[in-house]
């Protein structure tokens, strides 16, 4: 880390990493996240994926970026919802931009006291699991409130906290030395 405290040279690097790691995330659900749920479930309850994953195809659900992408639409029109189309495009951008606000926070605290990179990154984000995920998803109901109840069903998408924290933590090191 350079050896000067700038917080907005801190910023920006934790948004660019938080940029990164979202995508990061999402791959990782994608691919390694959805073995480790596989491995985590019975076979009844893998049956039952299979079931809802058949049915999410034919009818799909609205995940928690979509709903805050809607709400926002809603609160900003005074009124007017988003179509399903305009959900599926709003809600990569809401998942992007809070994983970039987020990062950004994260290099501004950093650049005040480098203990808040404890755990390279890591610390942060099962934090951000648990604050976002656990508590402000259900509260704003944009999941249902038993959605927070500790289960195994938790464990990959905490995992995909987890390396978004360390991988935001990589990049945010890389462009601070360069910034």
């Amino acid at each position: 880390m350079a050896e000067e405290q700038n917080l907005a040279r801190g910023v920006m690097a934790g948004m660019i990493g938080g940029l990164v790691a979202s995508w990061v995330m999402n791959e990782f659900m994608a691919g390694p996240g959805k073995k480790l749920k596989a491995a985590i479930q019975s076979d009844e309850q893998n049956w039952c994926d299979e079931v809802d994953e058949v049915e999410a195809q034919e009818h799909p659900r609205e995940d928690a970026t979509m709903k805050a992408a809607d709400a926002i639409v809603n609160t900003a029109t005074g009124g007017r919802h988003l179509s399903w189309e305009g959900k599926q495009k709003g809600g990569p951008v809401v998942h992007y931009a809070f994983g970039a606000l987020m990062g950004g926070v994260y290099g501004g605290l950093t650049e005040c006291n480098l203990a808040v990179s404890a755990g390279f990154g890591t610390i942060f984000g099962a934090a951000l699991f648990g604050g976002a995920d656990m508590v402000a998803v259900p509260a704003l109901e944009l999941a249902p409130r038993d959605s927070a109840r500790i289960s195994p069903a938790l464990v990959p998408p905490l995992a995909a906290h987890i390396v978004y924290g360390a991988t935001t933590e990589l990049v945010r090191r890389i462009v601070r030395e360069v910034l």
